[in-house]
């Protein structure tokens, strides 16, 4: 088994981009059991500081998942630590784009260190903060 990897260059970026939707809404809500009304009850969404419905965060920051897994660091990789702010509501409708940048990349063990962005296709930042990343080999 070819045990050898390449180091990440700092400044390396990577995105991809998705359309939410309310059905993304509905599979967060079967996996994770989060009913709460901003994400079902219009109305009631409507009289908040958010001005409507909005999807759980954890749909806003799964295209970083998948941005870090298939592109940058790559197949193999999992988070070791997420941090984030939540700047901007992501809603049923946007479609969002998730951004990595290598910040750091140790050469003696497979860790990554990232600057994270969701960004709206308003150009709105919907969400940023850090990440770190082991990346296991898989050849």
């Amino acid at each position: 088994m070819d045990q050898t990897r390449q180091t990440p260059r700092v400044g390396a970026t990577a995105s991809r981009s998705r359309l939410v939707t309310r059905r993304d809404i509905e599979l967060f809500t079967e996996i994770s059991g989060d009913r709460n009304p901003l994400h079902y009850d219009a109305e009631a969404a409507a009289r908040t500081r958010f001005g409507g419905i909005m999807v759980q965060g954890g749909v806003s920051t799964a295209v970083l998942n998948a941005v870090v897994a298939e592109e940058l660091p790559g197949p193999g990789s999992v988070f070791l630590q997420l941090d984030v702010r939540f700047r901007a509501p992501v809603r049923p409708g946007d479609v969002i784009t998730g951004s990595v940048e290598v910040t750091s990349a140790r050469a003696d063990k497979p860790i990554t260190e990232l600057a994270v962005r969701v960004t709206r296709d308003d150009g709105v930042v919907a969400v940023e903060g850090t990440a770190v990343t082991w990346t296991e080999p898989l050849a």
